[in-house]
């Protein structure tokens, strides 16, 4: 009973024995759980293992937040669950886990897990390299990051059975570590961003100590490996609270080991608008299950300084879009340190910031041929939070308005929008040159005369 107190109490001192809470203590149902997830952990429970629901799933249930997948863990080794079913796969080599498929829902399988100990297991600065030892289900309890993340539910009895007081920070919306915050923060920098992301999109209230320590170790950030950092801050922007978590981010002094030019853009009014827009934007499409990329985001979220650095190029003599793509690839190779933006969406990137010279063309063909691009779409979305967020005055505030009403138009409607085509007009290169006179004293020419300012 002193442990189950303590462990209620003291996050990090965990239960031997957990506090068991029945299906008249909490609203979560076998009802729930997906039709795979409960086939899994009912071969596993036949099989002798013990089998739960774990993690985000059994949190979002908690909340009233319906989850998108369902996770289980076991005392069973991945050797051991993968014989009982015909389609499981072993993945990963640091940290095995096991993949079953049951119809189209892919259930991951993983073995409890304990904390690994020994002088190679973190680096000078307590960042664990190595944490894949089996062990206890209390053990599994007390490595997770949050209390509320080390609930496990059984749909069997649909029992929640909680180690570390999960529940009554459920109860009171909190969001706390488990152990001593430096420590787990040391452990893996990642929690700052992730108790950022999780108390913005589940609307919970950072425990004071899980909170205190942020300030001073955000700098440890910087030594997390970019392509986790970006998998971190692509969960964040897709979250469907985005607004919120760039919000939290700057609050606890995160956005420096993020996203540096942060700083640089919210410093100036239209940057900040433009950002603000988008990230709303964004959020509205994840609630409502539209589709979203974030190639689009992050090229919002570095547009202002691709732009400054565009226009400086051209005050210097630089021709416009040669400026551009310098800027272009000058921004992205400032943020290649920090922040391993994929290849696939840098070129999508590149695509949308070069498609925005093109709408200010309205003459001739350029319009039409700008409608059949492929990126058509992503850059006239792109235009549009440029034009909402105050970034172009005079004329040039109505181009976005322009553009949607030249995509609905007729034919006729189209041509006669077309603006006059004021771009110099390309010299032809004569083809009178060297052509010989016809004889006699009258000076005739030939069939053609010598071009203005030949003589």
């Amino acid at each position: 009973m002193i442990r189950r107190l303590l462990a209620r109490w003291i996050p990090g001192v965990v239960a031997k024995e957990p506090r068991i809470y029945g299906p008249t203590a909490h609203r979560v149902r076998k009802s729930q759980i997906s039709r795979g997830a409960q086939e899994v952990t009912r071969k596993l429970q036949q099989a002798g293992f013990r089998a739960f629901i774990v993690g985000g799933a059994v949190r979002d249930l908690l909340l009233g937040i319906t989850p998108k997948d369902f996770d289980i863990a076991t005392d069973a080794t991945p050797e051991q669950v993968k014989p009982l079913f015909r389609r499981a796969f072993l993945i990963g080599r640091r940290f095995r886990l096991v993949n079953v498929l049951v119809g189209a829902e892919t259930v991951e399988v993983s073995t409890f897990r304990t904390r690994q100990t020994g002088e190679d297991t973190a680096d000078e600065h307590g960042r664990l390299l190595s944490d894949n030892v089996f062990g206890s289900q209390a053990d599994d309890a007390l490595r997770r990051d949050f209390t509320i993340n080390a609930l496990y539910f059984d749909p069997t009895t649909e029992e929640v059975w909680d180690y570390v007081g999960g529940m009554d920070d459920v109860n009171k919306r909190r969001l706390r570590l488990i152990g001593d915050p430096v420590t787990r923060y040391r452990e893996d920098p990642v929690r700052m961003l992730r108790a950022a992301r999780l108390a913005a999109k589940l609307g919970l209230a950072l425990e004071r100590k899980t909170s205190a320590p942020i300030p001073e170790l955000a700098s440890l950030i910087e030594n997390v490996p970019p392509a986790r950092t970006f998998d971190e801050m692509e969960k964040l922007l897709l979250s469907g609270h985005a607004v919120e978590s760039i919000r939290s981010l700057r609050r606890h002094g995160l956005h420096h080991g993020v996203l540096p030019l942060l700083d640089v853009i919210f410093e100036q009014p239209l940057g900040q608008r433009f950002i603000e827009l988008a990230l709303a934007n964004t959020d509205a499409r994840v609630r409502e299950d539209k589709s979203v990329t974030p190639a689009f985001l992050f090229a919002t979220l570095l547009w202002h300084e691709v732009l400054a650095s565009w226009n400086a190029a051209k005050s210097s003599g630089e021709r416009p879009m040669p400026a551009l793509f310098n800027a272009m690839d000058r921004v992205l190779e400032q943020q290649a340190a920090r922040l391993a933006i994929p290849r696939r969406f840098e070129a999508t990137i590149k695509e949308i910031w070069s498609l925005q010279p093109r709408f200010e063309q309205r003459a001739g063909q350029r319009p039409f041929r700008l409608l059949e691009h492929p990126r058509f779409r992503a850059g006239y979305d792109f235009l549009r939070l440029r034009c909402d967020s105050g970034e172009f005055k005079g004329e040039g505030a109505g181009l976005a308005d322009w553009w949607e009403r030249f995509q609905h138009a007729g034919q006729t409607e189209r041509e006669q929008m077309l603006h006059p085509d004021e771009a110099p007009k390309k010299r032809r290169r004569s083809r009178g040159r060297g052509r010989k006179r016809s004889g006699g004293d009258g000076g005739t020419t030939s069939e053609a005369a010598p071009a203005a300012g030949d003589s």
